[in-house]
This record gives structure tokens, C-alpha cells and sequence, in this order.
């Protein structure tokens, strides 16, 4: 078994390394054309898988969207102090009625009693005209 990782841990890294190579856009890749790199990495193998690894990318994070970039929610200061904002002033919720929770729910359980009858209704009347 170890043989075989000996075999398989270097040929991994080697298509890793090609495959990398081929997808990176030519903007990002450093010190050798692209092209070059693709050799390199087929011919010196674990060698050149590394060489590609460490100094054939620009490996900086990117920034997605405009000149700010994109930053998630949670660190969003704006989103967060809308979060707050709602708080003060009562849930967003599209479908709140006004109603306190306690009413909300009698009504709810009131609504789904009452369907609940009719569907009742409906399955006897279907027995009685079969």
C-alpha cells in the first residue's frame, strides 16, 4: 500500500498542478508564460507540480464585485445596522397581520380546524355518492 501511495501521492499533485495551470486566466500566472508552465509541470514532475504551486500563481485573494469588492452579510456595517433598525421597529415580516403571536396562533389554529371540517365534509359526501 505504501508503494502505491508512493506512486499515486506525486502523480495527484502533478495533475493538479497541469489542470491548475490550464484553467488559471494568463493575467494571474507569474515568472513564465503559461505555456511554459504547462511543460514544466508535465516534464519535472513533483518538481514542477511545486514550482507551479508556489511561485508559478498569483495567489492573492480576489475581490469580487465594484471598487469596495463584496463583503457578506455579516460583515456588511450597513446590512447589520438595518438588522438593528427592524428590531427597533418590529419584524419585516411581509405576512404580519399586527396581531400578537398568541392571536396569530388561534388564528392559524382556528383556520387549519376549519379546513380540517371541510376536507371532512368533502370525504363524506364523496362515500355517499359512490
Amino acid at each position: 500500500m505504501l508503494r502505491a501511495l508512493l506512486f499515486i501521492i506525486p502523480l495527484a499533485l502533478m495533475i493538479y498542478a497541469f489542470i491548475d495551470c490550464l484553467n488559471t486566466p494568463e493575467e494571474e500566472v507569474k515568472h513564465l508564460p503559461k505555456p511554459v508552465w504547462a511543460i514544466v509541470v508535465l516534464l519535472f514532475s513533483v518538481v514542477g507540480a511545486i514550482g507551479w504551486i508556489v511561485a508559478g500563481k498569483d495567489r492573492r485573494p480576489r475581490t469580487r464585485g465594484g471598487a469596495g469588492g463584496w463583503v457578506a452579510p455579516d460583515d456588511n456595517p450597513e446590512f447589520l445596522k438595518s438588522l438593528k433598525d427592524e428590531g427597533k421597529t418590529g419584524r419585516p415580516d411581509e405576512g404580519h397581520t399586527g396581531r400578537t403571536d398568541d392571536e396569530d396562533l388561534r388564528a392559524r389554529e382556528a383556520d387549519l380546524r376549519r379546513r380540517e371540517e371541510e376536507l371532512r365534509r368533502r370525504e363524506r359526501g364523496e362515500d355517499t355518492e359512490s
